[in-house]
């Protein structure tokens, strides 16, 4: 029995590090900066992978486990993120403790906007607030539309598939 669950422990660590590679990924990818109005900057790069790691969590509901297992991934690369970027180790905790808070924010906002679809108001003003930053003449729908599409693109994708790190976030992949 103990073995059993160590050996899910660890599948779940294996499945979350899939996840985590692909949301990295995409929330690298230039078009979200080129076409989309995203921030090339750290805060920028924060909101985008917060995004998709948020659109994960979604999608991963009915797996607690997992959720819990991507989730532990998320907070482990922010705290590798921030000691290259060369924070001090003293600093560190005070660091993360503000991006588990913006992670929490965030996380809540968003799962309000997805229960509001197919009304994108909320989503629209989350994503403008986020990772639009707030840029006054912001064009949010271009955003909106890849974040609603991604949502619907993640819910379509069977769980063997998607435990496999094969994500398919828009159209054009």
């Amino acid at each position: 029995m103990i073995l059993s669950a160590k050996r899910k422990r660890l599948e779940a660590r294996d499945i979350a590090a899939r996840l985590h590679v692909a949301a990295v990924r995409q929330s690298r990818c230039p078009m979200l900066y080129r076409s989309m109005g995203a921030s090339d900057t750290v805060e920028g790069r924060f909101e985008l992978l917060t995004l998709h790691v948020v659109l994960l969590l979604d999608r991963l509901k009915a797996q607690p486990d997992l959720r819990q297992a991507l989730f532990d991934t998320y907070v482990s690369y922010l705290d590798g993120a921030l000691r290259e970027m060369g924070v001090g180790d003293l600093a560190v905790p005070k660091r993360m403790k503000a991006l588990a808070a913006a992670f929490y924010g965030r996380a809540r906002a968003f799962e309000e906007a997805f229960v509001a679809l197919p009304d994108e108001t909320q989503l629209r003003d989350v994503l403008a607030r986020t990772i639009l930053c707030g840029q006054a003449g912001a064009d949010v729908e271009p955003l909106t539309a890849y974040t609603a599409g991604a949502r619907d693109r993640l819910a379509g994708i069977g769980l063997d598939r998607l435990f496999l790190g094969d994500v398919i976030w828009s159209a054009a992949q």
